[in-house]
């Protein structure tokens, strides 16, 4: 079991110093053995595909999480800045890869692992964080629901409900099955999924790309829905690489969604981006157009980027968009109000890191986007490896209003409140 701050620390071990990266990262950089003679070589990673001849020896690499999970105390916590009026504090610490977070009816946090096996919950006992774990053994449950008294978690091949979870913490039901099969080819790349529930009453999730740049198959590159009752699926929306994150517009009901666009066309080329899905059927033009207006160098030949749906912002390249949620609370000021909340996990695909913060988007009547930093002091060196010390996930609107954050790299979850 572990504990939050305000509770009894949290009995994990100590991850390795923030000035060091951790063995997952060292592992990626490493490079492959050699073959014997005449042996069929492995194919490259995914994050490798798409790279040039002369990308082949770049020193760039996904960053691999601390999967024990850290001490707030081993970290520069008073390094987070917000606005004025705004704290931002430690919730709990020690919670290996926090990913995902989702509400309990009664008040509990539901949090995910991508490359572990766990769900968790935490509960907040009069300011004392105790946190569970629920799920085990899992693969990729990357993506978390709550309605009704119902905790739906998205595997990379399934989901799967657990019905009354919140009475049952300490002894959950068994899950049942929505909808399987939803990874029939073992794919390499863009597996893990994002789950919510949409005002229809159906559950939302992303199947990603297979890889940094390929044709997908029918199922892939694409946002979904399944009714939870009865288990029948439909394609929502297209040419989506990999969406990590979605939410629908408080007023007009629409979706919108986070894409990352395609890695090792350059520093500065494409943008990822932000969306509005106004109704079914749309095509947002992976894998023959990123950014809505700059056509793939290899799949765009012959097409033009007029064909597809236009995003509504351009983000940043390789800012690697996450987690997003509009603002529904009351605590902080009006303003605030029905702004979209994108949890940027940073850049890894880019000689020079950006990113690494929790960004405010206002989005105006007629769908315009304005965005302002909310959340920084991740990001140290933008030229090290690694260029930080956190790496925002998913953000959560709190019935009191606050926003909480998660960080998988440290495995913490942050609260940023509001007082007058």
């Amino acid at each position: 079991m572990l504990s939050g701050l305000g509770g009894v620390q949290a009995q994990q071990p100590a991850g390795p110093g923030a000035s060091k990266a951790p063995p997952a990262a060292q592992v990626q950089k490493s490079e492959p053995a050699l073959a014997p003679p005449g042996a069929a070589t492995a194919p490259p990673p995914s994050w490798q595909q798409g790279r040039s001849a002369e990308q082949a020896k770049s020193p760039l690499h996904p960053i691999a999480p601390h999967l024990t999970g850290r001490p707030a105390s081993e970290l520069p916590i008073n390094k987070l800045k917000v606005p004025p009026g705004f704290k931002v504090e430690v919730w709990v610490d020690g919670l290996p890869e926090a990913r995902s977070l989702a509400l309990g009816d009664n008040g509990t946090v539901f949090v995910s692992n991508r490359n572990l096996t766990d769900v968790y919950a935490i509960v907040d006992r009069g300011g004392k964080r105790e946190v569970k774990k629920i799920l085990k053994g899992l693969k990729a449950p990357n993506g978390l629901a709550f309605s009704k008294g119902t905790l739906y978690v998205a595997e990379r091949g399934r989901i799967t409900r657990l019905d009354g979870i919140e009475s049952r913490l300490d002894n959950p039901p068994e899950p049942k099955v929505v909808i399987d099969n939803l990874d029939p080819t073992q794919q390499p790349g863009h597996f893990w999924k994002f789950l919510a529930l949409g005002p229809d009453g159906k559950l939302y999730f992303n199947i990603g790309a297979p890889g940094n740049i390929v044709m997908p198959n029918y199922m892939q590159a694409s946002i979904n829905r399944v009714d939870p009752n009865t288990g029948v699926m439909e394609t929502f929306v297209l040419g989506v690489r990999n969406s990590v994150g979605f939410d629908w517009h408080p007023k007009t009901k629409e979706l919108w969604f986070t894409n990352h666009a395609r890695d090792w066309v350059s520093d500065d080329m494409p943008n990822d981006t932000l969306h509005r899905a106004a109704r079914k059927g749309m095509h947002f033009g992976y894998p023959f157009c990123h950014q809505g207006d700059f056509l793939d160098p290899e799949f765009g030949k012959g097409r033009s980027c007029k064909e597809f749906d236009p995003p509504a912002a351009k983000l940043g390249a390789h800012i690697a968009p996450l987690g997003m949620r509009f603002y529904t609370g009351k605590m902080f000021p009006a303003e605030y109000r029905d702004n979209i909340f994108v949890a940027m996990h940073g850049s890894w695909n880019r000689s020079v890191k950006q990113g690494y913060n929790v960004t405010r988007v206002i989005v105006d009547a007629k769908g315009n986007t304005k965005m302002e930093p909310f959340l920084e002091g991740f990001l140290t060196d933008p030229k090290a490896d690694p260029p930080m010390w956190g790496r925002p996930v998913d953000v959560l609107v709190m019935r009191d209003g606050a926003l909480l954050v998660s960080d998988d790299y440290n495995g913490i979850i942050y609260r940023i409140s509001y007082t007058k």
